[in-house]
């Protein structure tokens, strides 16, 4: 450890190389990510939902974002040209909307943790921000797909610490 930083010093790879699969997982194990929530409704009419931390912002004008899913999601047949979403962005008090959500799929909308937004769509409750989008366009890669949505609308919630995925775990960051 360097003693005037406190930073540690370099680790030195180990001389092996593993294949592209395990060397992708180990990667984005240490790559932390914000936290996000995406709520729609199925085409017959079901709400649906699921945790992503693949949530990237694309351009402000116009204000466009992009997630990714796998196609087996139970929320895959909603994502469809012209279907609303609602993005919720989480803190650590809104952790427990996370685990829901990737969760049992018929307990995700149980209780009194959302109500309905503009379009039917589900809107959670205590989250930091939230804003509202219609799919401009899905572009499916093997298994998966890349969602790209336009944001009509939203409301910031309270101020939270954020909340970051992290080595198969919710935490939230600490300062250097």
């Amino acid at each position: 450890m360097n003693e005037a930083t406190n930073i540690p010093e370099p680790h030195i790879p180990e001389p092996h190389p593993v294949d592209g699969r395990e060397a992708f997982t180990r990667a984005f194990r240490r790559h932390a990510a914000g936290v996000a929530v995406i709520t729609t409704r199925t085409p017959d009419g079901l709400p649906a939902g699921f945790t992503a931390t693949s949530l990237a912002s694309l351009a402000a004008v116009p204000p466009l974002v992009t997630f990714n899913m796998a196609q087996v999601s139970s929320a895959w047949p909603a994502m469809t040209v012209g279907n609303h979403v609602a993005i919720h962005m989480l803190g650590t008090r809104s952790m427990h909307h996370a685990e829901r959500m990737a969760a049992a799929r018929d307990l995700r909308f149980e209780g009194e943790h959302w109500h309905e937004g503009l379009h039917g769509v589900p809107i959670l409750g205590g989250v930091t921000a939230w804003m509202l989008g219609t799919i401009i366009d899905v572009h499916p890669v093997h298994d998966n797909a890349v969602i790209v949505a336009q944001i009509e609308t939203g409301q910031l919630g309270d101020e939270d610490e954020a909340l970051l995925y992290h080595e198969r775990s919710y935490m939230r960051p600490r300062a250097l």
